[in-house]
């Protein structure tokens, strides 16, 4: 989907930066955990799918917490106190008077903190990842030792803003360089060493033990098992510590909730605020995107893996640009080619169109294909037939081409494109002969 706008709340005298995405009938604030950026966010497609899911069913207010992000930064030390208001503002600002808070590790101590002292305001709580101490204690044993807190410092000041290891925070990621370089940018972007290093040791002293008996706001806990961030014991304490808690213990490491799961985690969330969880299976009418550079192969081996791999980091971060801004879906990327789907066939049509504008900057021809049809919705991704047809659609484009189905034709006429029909074809696994049109932008 399209980046949200960034507006402004006043925090006392601190600017923070929030976007509003949905119109649900329930309004969430979600509170991120130590560093985030609210327009960098959105770069990566699962974060972007994991909160697309959630404004199906409720209006989502994110936000950076004073001296991150797109807030301001030279804020000195903030306390949890502070960040307290910082909720406070950006839902005086959307006149939210009561809502749910969602937290995502230390993000979670900010709303459990907002949930004690403001009950009136918070609806429901949610917790993800979450722990009530920082540092290691005879009573609270699974947080670092003061030893393993101070090398993990350590190693943000000797590495801040690098290829990240997602070996801790995201192991179902752990082999993904394009998502570790993206997380890389996201710390860069989301504070500088000094500040990453000033937050992280300021959450060391968080212990909000003592705050967990006092929230009366109906708290879901939910934690995945082997996360080595914030262990499974810690969100058992923090449930059995709040009265009433519901906890969910969810299968794998991941310590952020929207790199893995996703789907079960906004699931839980809905079906915890609203008593029922939407079918997850659904027929829906989509309109499929199949991108693929052409000579990929040839032009690899010429070149040699590094310098490809840089080219198609280019290549990758163009089209998600492009489908970013026509509000298309990613499914999957292949390497040399991308699979997306969209509401709308005009928009699927202008994003391939876009893609080979932007890819013609950097001499990567690529041919695409665009089909409409009926498909699978699971989550904010969808599957069946529909994309077998234009990936086989894509496989008869010519260099820097792009083709559609006569589907896509008949649900476009009038509208800004012109067709010309490139004949019948037999496609793989596609009953019958299909008609399908080479499309380029109507010359008026």
């Amino acid at each position: 989907m399209e980046t949200p706008r960034i507006r402004y709340a006043k925090s006392g005298d601190i600017s923070i930066a929030y976007q509003v995405i949905g119109d649900g009938p329930l309004t969430i604030v979600y509170a991120p955990g130590w560093i985030s950026h609210v327009e960098i966010l959105w770069e990566e497609p699962s974060f972007a799918q994991f909160m697309t899911r959630i404004s199906a069913f409720a209006r989502i207010i994110l936000f950076d917490k004073r001296g991150t992000g797109a807030s301001d930064r030279d804020v000195g030390f903030p306390t949890l106190d502070d960040r307290m208001d910082d909720i406070r503002a950006v839902m005086d600002a959307v006149g939210v008077e009561r809502a749910a808070l969602f937290g995502g590790s230390e993000g979670g101590n900010m709303a459990c903190m907002f949930a004690a002292a403001h009950p009136e305001r918070v609806s429901h709580l949610v917790l993800f990842g979450v722990f009530a101490k920082r540092e290691w204690a005879p009573d609270y044993p699974w947080a670092p030792t003061p030893e393993q807190r101070q090398a993990w410092i350590d190693l943000i000041e000797q590495g801040w803003g690098g290829p990240a290891d997602m070996d801790e925070i995201a192991p179902s990621r752990a082999g993904d360089k394009a998502f570790g370089a993206w997380f890389g940018r996201l710390c860069r972007l989301s504070a500088s060493p000094g500040t990453a290093v000033r937050l992280a040791r300021l959450n060391t002293k968080i212990d909000v033990r003592g705050v967990l008996p006092a929230i009366s706001a109906p708290t879901l806990v939910m934690n995945r098992k082997e996360d080595r961030d914030a262990k499974i014991e810690e969100a058992r304490y923090v449930a059995a510590c709040i009265p009433g808690a519901v906890l969910r213990e969810l299968e794998g490491g991941d310590h952020l909730p929207w790199t893995s799961g996703a789907a079960e985690v906004a699931g839980e969330i809905e079906e915890f605020l609203t008593g029922a969880r939407a079918d997850e299976s659904d027929l829906v009418l989509a309109t499929i995107l199949c991108t693929d550079i052409v000579g990929s192969t040839s032009r690899r081996t010429a070149m040699g893996d590094t310098a490809w791999a840089s080219l198609i980091a280019q290549h990758d971060a163009l089209v998600r640009a492009a489908l970013r801004r026509r509000q298309g879906v990613e499914i999957n990327t292949t390497g040399d080619g991308f699979l997306a789907s969209f509401a709308s066939p005009a928009r699927a049509i202008q994003a391939a169109l876009d893609v080979q504008d932007g890819l013609r900057t950097i001499g990567l021809p690529v041919r695409a294909g665009v089909h409409t049809g009926e498909c699978r919705r699971t989550g904010a991704s969808v599957s069946g037939v529909a994309i077998d047809i234009a990936v086989r659609v894509a496989g008869l484009a010519g260099e820097s081409e792009v083709l559609a189905s006569r589907t896509v034709r008949d649900l476009t006429i009038g509208a800004q494109f012109e067709f010309v029909s490139r004949g019948e074809h037999a496609l793989k696994g596609a009953p019958g002969a299909w008609e399908v049109f080479a499309v380029t932008p109507r010359r008026f």
